[in-house]
């Protein structure tokens, strides 16, 4: 099925009253069911994402692959000291990942961060977050809410759409964890725990509706109002039995410090954390960078090496070193310093887009400083992808209007293993980010002709 057919459909049913009653519809939507990320609406245009089940599959296998590879890594990198310091952790951190958190998976909640054209070869994985994933509640009552959209009523006559839920893989996550830690069948009680003040607090207001619906009792919890005491966590004055962490590590240690009572608790394995210390060897940005260094192709199967290859852009961490790019024997910093068209420095443990500097967008004297940067804190480079684009119709001052915005595909990933469902972000920054300011998240649909 021709995708932009498709679209150019839905385009040309959004005549004015149908696009103002979406709008419209969509405002009040919105506003009643919380979907704000702090201020701002989370979503602001009137069509979601289409992808084509071939272009979800190719999606789904070649993740498969890929966190295949990343499975690989981890798994060495958890045995031996030497090869882990690729990964650039902290030396708090190489503590933290000492703990065994009772349960395999580093990160039975995960997201891959990804630009994605079509399924002949225009996929780039260019983040593993593996820590904090956000969007699986948001996108599920975005795809509510557009399904419900009058565009909706009148493009479901000609085209068949699928939404692609994934708050359910994430409590299966959770319960599954605490089974296997605790040994046990029944149910936990769990806490989403971070600030009370980030941005992303209303998806933690959806997913405990969620949970209780479910039967399972949740709660939200500032971590700086928990309590560790007769070998309990107490979190909104009631003792619970897994942590869904939200709040980063780095963060959490850095206002609290390492004597906080959900690290104690953890480390005494009186509480199960969801992602646990040991996400952290993946959610480095330098596992990119370890995964598409020529050294370690030996652990990898032909299929994951070519999948690295077509899939992950070559990535290093900055530091004075010989490497290669292209099967040629490079300077490493001479190289960077270079290429500045062709690369992006990226901090090795950051979010929303902070510290990144695009070498296109920089002055040579404001890329030299970035090297010196990158040089002196861990930073990875890695090498410029094709950035993808689609049009996408709002509203502005009453008139539709359709621009072209950039795409950003983020896989969902449970148990470290595979993919189901999608978040889609898209903006008219190259910094395709919602935390930075930068864009709207959108419902993703797979898309058929009737």
């Amino acid at each position: 099925m021709p995708l932009q057919s498709a679209i150019d459909r839905y385009h040309d049913l959004l005549a004015p009253q149908i696009a103002a009653d979406s709008h419209g519809q969509l405002e009040e939507q919105l506003r009643r069911r919380g979907l704000f990320f702090g201020e701002r609406p989370l979503c602001t245009v009137l069509r979601p994402r289409f992808l084509t089940p071939e272009q979800y599959r190719f999606l789904r296998d070649r993740c498969a692959l890929v966190l295949s590879a990343f499975r690989k890594v981890y798994e060495k990198g958890l045995l031996e000291a030497e090869f882990r310091s690729g990964f650039r952790l902290t030396e708090w951190e190489e503590e933290l990942v000492r703990h065994e958190p009772g349960f395999r998976d580093p990160s039975p909640v995960s997201r891959l961060d990804a630009f994605f054209v079509h399924e002949r070869g225009g996929l780039r994985f260019t983040e593993y977050n593996a820590e904090t994933p956000a969007g699986a509640a948001y996108g599920d009552l975005l795809s509510e809410v557009f399904l419900a959209l009058p565009i909706m009523r009148e493009f479901l006559h000609h085209y068949e759409v699928r939404p692609l839920p994934a708050r359910h893989q994430v409590m299966h996550a959770l319960v599954n964890a605490y089974q296997e830690w605790s040994g046990r069948s029944d149910l936990p009680r769990i806490a989403i725990m971070d600030w009370e003040d980030v941005p992303t607090y209303s998806e933690f207001l959806v997913t405990v509706d969620y949970l209780r619906a479910q039967g399972i009792e949740c709660v939200i919890a500032d971590p700086r109002e928990v309590e560790y005491s007769e070998g309990r966590l107490v979190a909104a004055g009631l003792p619970v039995d897994v942590v869904y962490k939200r709040v980063l590590i780095n963060e959490l240690v850095d206002r609290e410090g390492m004597d906080h009572p959900l690290i104690r608790a953890v480390q005494d394995d009186a509480v199960c954390m969801v992602n646990p210390f040991r996400c952290k060897i993946l959610h480095k940005k330098a596992s990119l960078a370890v995964l598409s260094d020529d050294d370690n192709e030996e652990l990898f199967t032909s299929a994951e090496i070519g999948a690295i290859r077509a899939h992950v852009p070559w990535s290093r961490v900055v530091e004075e070193r010989r490497t290669t790019h292209d099967g040629e024997e490079i300077d490493l910093i001479d190289f960077i310093r270079d290429h500045r068209e062709s690369l992006v420095l990226k901090p090795n443990d950051e979010y929303g887009g902070t510290g990144i500097v695009l070498g296109w967008e920089a002055t040579q004297p404001d890329w030299e400083a970035a090297i010196a940067t990158a040089l002196a804190e861990p930073y990875i480079v890695q090498w410029r992808i094709p950035i993808p684009s689609e049009a996408y119709p709002s509203m502005a001052d009453g008139q539709l209007v359709v621009a072209d915005r950039i795409v950003d595909t983020a896989p969902f990933i449970f148990h470290s293993g595979y993919m189901d469902g999608c978040l889609t972000r898209i903006s008219t920054e190259s910094l395709v980010n919602v935390t930075a300011g930068g864009g709207s998240s959108l419902a993703t649909f797979i898309i058929g002709e009737r």
